[in-house]
């Protein structure tokens, strides 16, 4: 493995080599930190995949649109508790270590996953159900809310120097496959299990899965090497929201810039893509499920190719491509693919689409973590991250269909390439040589 310096770092930061020990254990490191994202990523994914099955047993109406939208209210509030879970998580990464944040998290993510596969249905204690449902998916969205940015902020220090973007790509490797792993499960029970008992108890069996994955991922993190010193530890300032934006506000509002960007362009592309394809292109919902399962895969293995991309031409020039294609490329590619007919061309389209979305995913933890000093570096990654998620990610859904049903669909194909036009302007404002994150930890 090569042991020079990343080309943001200028001049080699350190002459001695890693020996064969430190590689192997930073390595470990990485996979450690990578298994609780991908299992944080499950539990958090698999209740929008089972929720067909569970809506029944916690919202007993007769309209199964109404429990759809029930059940993707909670979905939603998952959402919104992100921010408050990359400013608690980000703080307490700050002050007591990577690791203790890590280990909280992802023990949150497996409280979460068996109470809800535990959970007492409507029918057996009422209107607590649906409430206690709720309260399950606000917990996991704390967690994972703080996962993203204690995760990245960790992949990123440990990571071997001149291989940072490569080894820090492995966290959207496992955001995705956790997303994938969950799409699996579900299938693999709807091949075993008839829709009667998938709605009476199987749909229990995924969250069931998730707590168990968990407990392995917390026993691997309890290995990890802590990555934060003493002194950024002790630093008056480590976590705190006015060290933060009394030194760093501008850095703050250049990583909330293009992360707005880059959420809103990645969820049109994944999870939207499946309603538009069918809504839209009118294709049959089985056809539709095998091309995204196929372009997810594809997309999670582009990942480390775009992240050791970055490591030779500079994170710099991997956000300026990201946000100059996507701006370009996102109006024709979302108008071609209304007039296609074969899933082979629909397939290929969406690709295109991903693999512009891959310059920023791949480095999409590190390019933040570079912005900060270790005192304050997970609490901007999180925080930062969590808000433009919640409020440009999670909204694509209902902003593009709100606007389809307004008869104004081509305004979300605008509203898109915009943001890919902030996202690019906010590009120039990125250093071309990494101000922090030198040295290793």
């Amino acid at each position: 493995m090569s042991v020079t310096a990343s080309p943001e770092a200028g001049a080699p930061v350190e002459p001695r080599a890693y020996t064969a020990e430190e590689k192997r254990h930073r390595i470990f490191a990485i996979m450690a930190a990578s298994s609780g994202n991908l299992v944080e990523w499950f539990d958090f994914y698999v209740y929008a995949f089972s929720a067909l099955y569970f809506a029944p047993a916690f919202f007993p109406q007769s309209d199964p649109t109404a429990q759809l939208l029930n059940t993707a209210g909670v979905f939603a509030a998952g959402f919104l508790m992100r921010p408050i879970g990359g400013w608690l998580f980000g703080r307490i990464a700050d002050r007591m270590g990577r690791k203790t944040s890590m280990l909280i998290s992802v023990t949150m993510m497996c409280a979460g996953s068996l109470v809800i596969a535990c959970l007492p249905t409507h029918a057996q204690i009422g209107a607590w159900a649906p409430f206690l449902l709720l309260v399950c998916r606000l917990f996991q969205g704390l967690s994972v809310g703080g996962e993203y940015g204690t995760t990245a902020t960790y992949m990123s220090e440990i990571a071997l120097r001149g291989q940072r973007g490569f080894f820090s790509s492995f966290q959207y490797v496992t955001l995705i496959g956790g997303q994938l792993l969950a799409v699996l499960v579900i299938v693999v029970m709807e091949i075993f299990l008839t829709e009667a008992e998938l709605k009476a108890w199987g749909w229990r069996i995924p969250f069931a899965i998730g707590a168990v994955a968990a407990v392995v991922a917390l026993l691997l993190r309890r290995t990890l090497h802590e990555t934060q010193t003493a002194e950024a530890k002790a630093n008056k300032e480590a976590g705190s929201m006015a060290g933060l934006f009394k030194h760093h506000k501008a850095a703050f509002f250049t990583v909330l810039g293009y992360t707005a960007g880059g959420s809103l362009i990645f969820y049109t592309f994944t999870t939207y893509m499946q309603k538009y394809l069918v809504n839209t292109v009118h294709m049959p919902i089985k056809t539709t499920s095998y091309i995204m399962t196929c372009a997810l895969f594809v997309y999670m293995c582009m990942q480390p190719m775009f992240g050791m991309l970055s490591d030779r031409i500079g994170r710099r020039n991997n956000m300026l491509l990201f946000g100059g294609l996507g701006m370009l490329a996102v109006v024709p590619i979302l108008t071609t693919l209304q007039h296609v007919t074969s899933p082979v061309a629909a397939f290929f389209l969406i690709i295109l689409a991903l693999a512009i979305v891959s310059f920023y995913t791949s480095i999409s933890g590190i390019v933040k973590a570079e912005m900060f000093p270790p005192e304050v570096r997970a609490l901007g990654v999180g925080l930062a991250y969590a808000v433009a998620n919640a409020l440009f990610g999670g909204s694509a859904e209902y902003v593009a269909l709100g606007l389809k049903s307004l008869g104004h669909e081509s305004a979300f194909f605008w509203y898109v390439t915009g943001m890919m036009a902030i996202a690019f302007l906010v590009s120039f404002r990125l250093p071309r040589q990494a101000k922090f994150l030198h040295h290793d930890h």
